[in-house]
């Protein structure tokens, strides 16, 4: 495993984040406590010091998972990243979204779950529309010097959204994103127009999410609902087999075989590759699976192969934002 700089905060990160979505009881494909520690345990021998969860999985079950092992560890080996947005309670109203109260509340509740003093990254998973980005970049600014919070980062949304948070930290003098944690693998790209040149021009780490496309560039794309978290996905319409997609899925297939890899490899690979990526985040349920991707950071693509890859890639309508 090797590491990098998480964006420009200089905490160090490996340069794979192993995604706790799977952890739970919320869909049948999720993993329970005895598995999410399996997977856990055997990423930290692999080198993964970086973890990503949120409270709204499974309703704070992932969170809970996570911190009962890593609290079997030395906890300053590793950097933990955790989201506020969604809805906890839908007797609450107040238990999701970004304004004071939702966030402080929520806060201490994924401090609790997760059995932490202060959580490293701390992000909003969505846009709110309801709040105004200076109460939600005040909030997080209070938690920061608190002691709750290391660093903040966000995640999908506009570009123009995330300039007008970065100036709004910049004339209030607020904490500002470190991260950015944003839908991008080979199928879907249109974070490249806007997303990542100002992510370049302003020195925010990207640790995106879903980079083999939730399966959908790791098997044939015929296939791509064959399992129960491929199903999921499909369901929720994303535009992977739009435009060039399914010639990019293709060719993911024939490098792969060239290579004697897995299709998931070469997707990973290719995203690991950029510039502008920290550590893509890899959600799974398989130890198998988590070794692949561990393995994949080591093949090599040349520029060629790059090319080749990207080349059928057409415009798609935008997703990930909701």
């Amino acid at each position: 495993m090797e590491y990098t700089t998480l964006g420009d905060t200089g905490t160090t990160v490996s340069e794979l984040a192993l995604g706790c979505m799977s952890f739970g009881s919320e869909h049948e494909w999720m993993l329970d406590e005895e598995e999410g520690r399996e997977l856990v345990e055997r990423a930290i021998e692999l080198g993964v010091t970086f973890f990503d969860t949120a409270n709204v999985y499974s309703t704070g079950e992932s969170e809970a998972i996570l911190g009962d092992v890593l609290a079997e560890y030395d906890r300053d080996r590793f950097v933990v990243a955790t989201k506020v947005y969604g809805e906890m309670d839908e007797s609450n109203p107040n238990s999701g979204g970004l304004s004071r109260k939702a966030i402080e509340q929520e806060l201490q509740h994924s401090l609790d779950r997760l059995g932490m003093d202060t959580i490293d990254l701390y992000q909003i998973h969505r846009w709110d529309d309801d709040t105004p980005i200076e109460e939600t970049l005040a909030t997080l600014d209070d938690a920061v010097r608190r002691g709750d919070v290391r660093y903040v980062g966000a995640s999908s949304m506009w570009a123009h959204q995330f300039a007008e948070a970065l100036h709004t930290s910049e004339r209030e003098g607020y904490e500002r994103f470190a991260t950015m944690q944003n839908l991008y693998n080979l199928a879907y790209r249109e974070e490249e127009r806007e997303m990542v040149p100002l992510c370049e021009r302003e020195g925010i780490g990207m640790i995106p999410w879903s980079p083999v496309g939730a399966g959908y560039l790791a098997r044939p794309f015929e296939r791509d609902d064959a399992t129960l978290r491929g199903e999921h996905e499909t369901e929720l319409g994303r535009p992977y087999r739009e435009g060039g997609g399914e010639e990019i899925n293709r060719r993911v297939q024939e490098l792969a075989d060239e290579k004697g890899v897995e299709m998931a490899q070469i997707a990973l690979r290719w995203v690991a590759g950029k510039d502008i990526v920290d550590a893509p985040i890899v959600g799974t349920s398989s130890v198998e699976h988590l070794e692949d991707a561990v393995e994949a950071l080591d093949i090599d693509l040349s520029g060629s192969d790059v090319e080749w890859l990207e080349e059928p890639y057409e415009p798609v309508r935008v997703s990930g934002h909701e």
